[in-house]
């Protein structure tokens, strides 16, 4: 980004995150969400949560942000998705209820990307690394997705009998049509930048470390259409709508489908899972369970006492 624009974050936004990096452009009003998880670059709950207290703050502040980005601060991840570890963790519990609790805090984010139009918020997905089931979900959810000619996405979860649960089916369709869909989620293949921008599921693919400068320009040539092209995003959402309740139906389904993995299905999560880990550097065998377990509390604490983090510190 030109260096002379102010880069500090407006004060209804300023909060300390441990896995987010907030970014300000206050030439375009955009805020730059880069996530950088540990021990995996995924959706955990604790991810979740900070993200979800970014978006509550731009809904309470109308006006503030036109643009918002999703990016990376991994390198060669954009995102892994569904927190597998857990998920391992928690079907071996026979932990049903804990699972719905992860799908609940899944589609709450869902939700908000699929009504930022709404709010006046234009959203865009920077993908600079690899990215895959829920992570390739959450890309397609923006209004705009622009890959780096290296990332690859898809949908793996088929390969051990699961399916995508918040939102896969009806995201790709709207993007790229039943057919691509079909062909997409249930083969389970990775696909190159160039192949997902053939079926219509990404609007630039620009060269390696590239990205950046073609949001830029992306954002400075939408500007003196801003307010058309939301009034179309809008519309597009009325076309081809997808609503809370679908969501709850298919995530719910996706917990039970993931309460019947066999022996084998686990395996194979927990062997990803662990490479997943080795791919961004992340913690030693048997501390990412003891994490795991620290954010399902932390998750059901606030989903008893509607306290969170944040939330707690500021009643203090």
């Amino acid at each position: 980004m030109t260096e002379h624009i102010a880069t500090v974050i407006p004060s209804a936004l300023m909060r300390s995150y441990k896995y987010l990096q907030l970014d300000w452009n206050s030439e375009f009003s955009m805020l730059t969400v880069r996530m950088g998880v540990r021990p995996i670059q995924c959706y955990s709950l604790a991810a979740m949560a900070e993200l979800q207290q970014v978006f509550s703050d731009i809904s309470a502040n109308p006006g503030l942000v036109r643009h918002f980005v999703t990016a990376s601060n991994v390198p060669g991840v954009f995102n892994f998705g569904g927190d597998l570890s857990l998920f391992v963790l928690l079907v071996r519990a026979r932990d049903l209820e804990s699972l719905r609790l992860y799908a609940r805090r899944c589609i709450d984010l869902v939700w908000w990307w699929e009504n930022a139009a709404q709010l006046g918020v234009h959203t865009t997905a920077l993908v600079q690394g690899d990215t895959l089931g829920g992570g390739l979900e959450s890309a397609l959810l923006h209004h705009t997705v622009i890959f780096e000619k290296s990332a690859q996405a898809g949908f793996p979860e088929v390969l051990f009998n699961l399916f995508p649960g918040m939102g896969g089916w009806n995201l790709t369709v709207r993007k790229g049509g039943y057919s691509v869909a079909n062909d997409m989620i249930l083969s389970g293949q990775i696909y190159t930048a160039d192949q997902l921008y053939r079926r219509g599921l990404v609007e630039y693919v620009v060269d390696d470390g590239e990205a950046e400068h073609a949001l830029e320009h992306f954002v400075r040539t939408m500007e003196p259409r801003y307010r058309g092209t939301m009034a179309a995003l809008q519309a597009r959402r009325v076309a081809a709508p997808i609503t809370y309740e679908s969501l709850q139906v298919v995530v719910d389904q996706w917990a039970t489908t993931a309460m019947s993995l066999t022996t084998r299905d686990m395996r194979l999560m927990e062997r990803l899972a662990r490479a997943q880990v080795r791919k961004v550097g992340g913690a030693e065998s048997g501390a990412v369970e003891e994490i795991k377990r620290f954010e399902l509390d932390t998750a059901w604490g606030v989903e008893r006492t509607g306290m969170s983090e944040w939330t707690s510190l500021e009643s203090r």
